[in-house]
């Protein structure tokens, strides 16, 4: 039996079945209301349950079960608090925005190339020009306790602003990182398992920065489509495009609310076509602790030491994939997003990519050199 998911796979029918469920609400024990199967709560009503240990508890498996096997997304109203610290963190982007805009070379995901304004890294811009304000936006208890849900302790925070101006157009459908940051053939080359891994490696979420009605085009999101199997392959397919288009919901937030979801979730920003409305999001993409090797590499000494062998052994075929695989960075990520941004596909060339065309083109030793330090640096913080 094969375990690798095709496009066979993908069944049409048996997607409108699952997104057509709806949400059991007798399993939900602390949402406030259900709204177009997204379950929703108050913060006020999670801070007070995080504050005793048994509704802790409770209150954090019933997100992870949401975010796992139910639709998929929970809203948080009031996720942050603290409105003056959010206008203040506005205030911030707006001024990063603007230092950025003349000297950004750009990139988005799936979306076109300069129709928004995007802060890569955001979490660190904001901490290192207001650590301040950084310290009260992020003493949110719900933020952190539905990003603990799902990912357990020493989770990883990465935050990324997205400025939607009026006229800004929706994004295409897809999945997120990892294997949504994948093209159909590279999501094809990983294993059955490694398509149910990889949601619970991250979790998705955003903050507004404004009042977001649905006119302003907060994010299209399909309950209960993370279940689906093959759905790295499927999300790419005209006709589950258009399953999507036709059956997606959104909920219109307010300044401070968070939309927290699994990132396996067909989803997409939507269309600005508000008269007035600037759609700032501040977006999380929190990471588990566990996605890291047991020993930190020089895989860039190993890499430069390794071309001249590769070359002068004349290794081909799978013989070379091999050793370049147990010595380069084979992912193209984490990466600094602003030097190393994501022109001409969902990701830059990984060091491995690298060492294998220096070999193909008969690099020099000063030139692969040369391009094996441009490629760390520009990853670098």
């Amino acid at each position: 039996m094969l375990r690798y998911y095709t496009e066979a796979d993908c069944q049409i029918d048996e997607f409108n079945e699952l997104i057509a469920e709806p949400l059991d609400a007798s399993k939900l024990h602390f949402a406030s209301e259900i709204v177009n199967n997204l379950p929703v709560y108050s913060s006020v009503d999670t801070n007070a349950a995080l504050g005793n240990p048994a509704d802790r508890a409770a209150l954090m498996a019933e997100w992870a079960q949401v975010i796992d096997d139910l639709s998929g997304a929970v809203v948080i109203k009031g996720a942050v608090p603290d409105l003056e610290a959010v206008d203040q963190a506005t205030t911030v982007f707006e001024q990063i925005i603007a230092d950025e805009r003349a000297s950004n070379s750009g990139g988005d995901h799936f979306g076109e190339r300069g129709a928004n304004d995007r802060i890569w890294n955001s979490l660190q811009k904001l901490c290192l020009r207001a650590p301040d304000v950084f310290a009260r936006y992020f003493a949110a208890p719900s933020v952190a306790a539905v990003s603990e849900a799902w990912l357990g302790p020493w989770y990883q925070m990465t935050t990324q602003v997205n400025l939607v101006r009026r006229g800004g157009k929706a994004q295409t459908c897809h999945r997120d990182y990892h294997l949504g940051f994948m093209t159909a053939d590279q999501a094809k080359s990983f294993p059955v398992h490694a398509h149910h891994l990889s949601p619970a490696l991250t979790l998705q979420g955003a903050i507004a920065h404004c009042d977001m009605p649905v006119e302003s085009g907060p994010t299209k999101l399909l309950p209960n489509s993370q279940r689906y199997g093959p759905g790295y392959i499927a999300m790419q397919l005209p006709e589950f495009r258009d399953a999507f288009e036709k059956c997606h919901v959104q909920f219109p937030l307010e300044k401070g609310d968070g939309l927290f979801f699994n990132p396996a979730l067909f989803h997409a920003a939507g269309d600005n076509r508000s008269a007035d409305i600037e759609r700032m999001a501040n977006l999380m993409q929190i990471g588990s602790p566990m996605g890291r090797t047991l020993e930190r590499i020089d895989r860039t000494a190993m890499a430069r030491a390794l071309f001249p062998a590769l070359r002068d052994l004349g290794l081909t075929g799978l013989a070379r994939t091999a050793a370049i695989g147990a010595a380069a960075e084979g992912y193209p990520f984490p990466t600094n997003l602003d030097t190393d941004p994501p022109i001409g596909g969902l990701a830059s060339e990984s060091q491995a990519e690298l060492l294998a065309r220096a070999v193909d083109e008969g690099m020099s030793e000063a030139e692969f050199e040369t391009a094996l330090v441009e490629n760390h640096t520009r990853r670098l913080p």
